[in-house]
């Protein structure tokens, strides 16, 4: 049997589960029924980041406009992987390593649709306070592995990123943050499937639940690609 991890206190998600009326209202930004079964996912399968909630375990509130909060701290961990998946997708195009007609559009697509979140996630760092800065990234080593390599890579930093969501969605103190969270994370796991398709990968890796990876998980599988 699959343990559930119990939504932090204070969390979007701890009040969603407690009051009816919010749940419906979250429900209602992020597309009604549909976004019903997503929810009881991240209900079922959310993971936290042990190191962080010790960190915050004297129930200090940050003030997030003055630059500190989970919710920012969470947007920025967020921003600087959309900025490397936009980096990586403009790079790979760019480069023209990638030769089939189908794949090369659909890496066009992904990496709007990843230029996309970039912005979003952007602006609303900036309402809450300081926005990460964009990280120098060097995928040369991806791409001179040819098209097979850049494909592989793709499937594993989009799993990556769909399941960083996941490892914070319960961490996060907003409605309007957790709603914006789980929308991105719906179509980064839309863009591993696709890509785990064509390498050949099992569609859903993890099975029926997908599996949360906390920051200290994600942060050390994406320093082979940032610059110091």
């Amino acid at each position: 049997m699959r343990e559930t991890i119990e939504p932090e206190s204070g969390s979007a998600l701890e009040e969603l589960t407690k009051d009816p009326s919010s749940r419906k209202r979250f429900l209602g930004m992020v597309g009604g029924a549909g976004a019903a079964g997503a929810m009881a996912m991240f209900l079922a399968a959310c993971g936290d980041d042990e190191k962080d909630k010790k960190a915050d375990s004297s129930g200090e509130k940050k003030d997030a406009k003055g630059g500190g909060g989970v919710d920012l701290e969470i947007v920025n961990y967020a921003l600087t992987l959309e900025y490397l998946e936009a980096q990586f997708y403009a790079d790979v195009i760019k480069s023209g390593v990638v030769k089939t007609k189908a794949v090369v559009e659909a890496a066009k697509m992904i990496g709007q649709n990843e230029q996309e979140h970039v912005d979003a996630l952007l602006a609303t760092a900036k309402k809450l306070g300081t926005p990460a800065p964009k990280p120098k990234t060097d995928f040369q080593a991806v791409i001179d592995g040819g098209e097979k390599m850049v494909l592989a890579t793709a499937a594993t930093v989009e799993n990556l990123g769909a399941a960083a969501y996941l490892g914070q969605a319960g961490r996060i103190e907003s409605k309007e943050i957790l709603a914006a969270a789980l929308a991105i994370h719906t179509i980064e796991a839309r863009h591993a499937a696709a890509l785990n398709t064509i390498v050949g990968k099992p569609i859903v890796p993890d099975g029926a639940f997908a599996k949360p990876a906390s920051m200290e998980e994600v942060l050390p599988k994406i320093k082979p690609f940032l610059v110091s």
